[in-house]
Parts: structure tokens; sequence; C-alpha cells
């Protein structure tokens, strides 16, 4: 939703649940509005301290909304959503998205709607299609008169407050969720350590961190095919993302229980 709302890809996408780690602010400029959205992971019960981090981030971003946008999957059982949304103790506007009304027939649709529209948080309901980039300007027409009146917080220009690295990073560990399978996408995460802008292109070094050494082996993959696979992959989505040529240097490193340590999580950003 955050990239079909900017026309950017800012948030990295996966059919696998928990990809999104970390809170990711965009704004969204028009001729008399700012709106500054914020993406959060989305909400789970803690396993682990990174659980934590993750949880912690989306508190954060309730506490200093002024909209709270509830994202659900319009062909997913809605009381799965329920129990989520009725856990949440909101104080500001609340407006329901119903996403992925594309892969949905009319019926499903219908019976969210219902279920949804009797729900206390559910008095302002959205349908969008993230994918076609359907309904959000319908999207925008709710949340504009929700919004306070103020000056702009950032230059109309300016499009997030991340660095390109942590975008880097981010569009690294979307190839690894795309590639690899199980368990090993959630207990690895990137970290960038060079981040270099020649002439001619951008010189990219990151560190592939992993919880054991047989994890390292499924990276690498029998004579380095798949590691040489991801670096491809994640080279191509950079040059799309950056608009130039990219060097990228992959290594891959084992740091064992890395979730559960403090002192990793604030090295990768957590």
């Amino acid at each position: 939703m955050l990239n079909a709302l900017t026309g950017e890809k800012l948030a990295i996408i996966s059919p696998k649940v928990q990809t999104t780690r970390h809170r990711i602010k965009a704004f969204l400029n028009g001729d008399d509005y700012q709106i500054i959205l914020s993406d959060t992971p989305g909400i789970i019960n803690p396993e682990y301290k990174l659980h934590e981090k993750m949880m912690k981030a989306v508190r954060s971003s309730l506490e200093d909304a002024d909209v709270a946008l509830l994202l659900a999957d319009a062909s997913d059982n809605p009381s799965r959503a329920d129990e989520v949304f009725s856990s949440l103790k909101l104080k500001v506007p609340v407006i329901l998205v119903l996403n992925k009304v594309d892969k949905c027939g009319a019926d499903k649709l219908a019976k969210a709607r219902t279920f949804f529209s009797s729900q206390p948080y559910g008095k302002r309901i959205v349908e969008i299609s993230a994918l076609k980039q359907t309904g959000t300007k319908e999207l925008l027409q709710e949340i504009l008169p929700l919004l306070p009146v103020g000056e702009p917080f950032y230059d109309p220009e300016e499009l997030t407050d991340l660095p390109q690295r942590f975008f880097a990073s981010e569009l690294i560990r979307e190839k690894i969720y795309e590639l690899f399978q199980e368990e090993l996408p959630y207990q690895t995460t990137v970290l960038v350590r060079a981040f270099e802008e020649k002439n001619t292109l951008t010189k990219i070094t990151a560190d592939v961190i992993v919880n054991r050494e047989s994890q390292k082996g499924i990276i690498l993959g029998e004579k380095g095919t798949m590691i040489r696979r991801l670096g491809t992959q994640s080279r191509e989505s950079l040059e799309a993302f950056l608009g130039r040529k990219v060097f990228l240097e992959l290594f891959v490193k084992v740091r064992p229980k890395w979730r559960e340590n403090d002192l990793y999580l604030r090295e990768y950003g957590y």
C-alpha cells in the first residue's frame, strides 16, 4: 500500500509473513497537503528480542499518529484480523483498508465489509488493490479531512528520511525471502558495510548475517551458486532503485542467536 500511494518502491514485499521489520516513513506531497505515512511491521506476539524491537516500532507509530490505517486482506478470514485490531487501544480516527480486492469475489468482499462495519473500528472502510493501484484516490480522500492543519514537517522534494543504504539492505533482504524457503529468511538479516557513490557506479559491500553455520552453506549454495544468484538479483533490483550501475559484494557471516543479542540488534539497525 505504501508503494502504491507514493509510486515508489520503499517497502519490500513478499508472500511470506513478517517481511517488514522496520518502521518506514514516506512523505506524500500534494498542492495543499503533506501526509507522513508510517509503515510498520505486522502485529505479532514477540518470541525473541528482534520481535520486541519490531513491536516497539509499532507502538511508537501509534503514539504519534493522527490517523490509523488498519490494513486487512479482503480475501482472508476477517476474524483473524479482528483478533489483532480489537486488541489495539487506538485514540485516533481509524480507517479500515480492505486490500487485495482484486483477489476475492464480490460475495467474499461483501462479507468482509459487513463483518468489519459491525466492529467499533469499522466506521470508515475503503477498498483498494495495492497491486492494481485502485482505490488509492478514495483512500486519500478519507485521510485528508482527518489530518490537522499545519506547516509541512519535511521538504516537499523529499520522499523519506531514511538513507539509501537502508533501502539497499532491504532490497537484498527481499531477494533472500524470494530465493530461500522455510525459516531461513526469518533468521537472516543484511548489514551494508560500505555504500560508495563513484563517478560511473555505486559500490555496495554487504554482510548477510545468519544464525548457524549450516545456514551459511545454504546461502552460499553448491560451488557458490546461490550466493551468485542472490548477488545478481539483488544488483538488478538495486540498479532499478538507484537508477545507476551497481557493483555489489556480498559476504556471509555467522552470528549465533543474533535475534536475541542487543548489541547485534543495534548494529543491524533494530
